[in-house]
């Protein structure tokens, strides 16, 4: 079999048309998530401030809603 052969073209727009979902509804997360918390800035507590807890505290949301959106997604 040739490697041509073994990969499909179903799948890999499939691969890539869930990619750009789950990337869209995590920007919209995070979107609703600065909505929800109008006091505080992320651009301001990540950059001038260098809040290294905040910094952590996004990054486990990301992964935690990144964890959500996959399971959603497949099923």
């Amino acid at each position: 079999m040739e490697f041509i052969e073994l990969i499909q073209a179903k799948y890999v727009v499939g691969a890539i048309a869930y990619s750009a979902l789950g990337t869209v509804i995590l920007v919209l997360a995070f979107v609703i998530l600065d909505l929800l918390t109008p006091k505080v800035s992320v651009w301001r507590e990540l950059v001038e401030k260098q809040n290294l807890a905040f910094a952590v505290f996004l990054g486990a949301v990301a992964i935690g809603i990144s964890i959500i959106i996959s399971a959603a997604i497949q099923g």
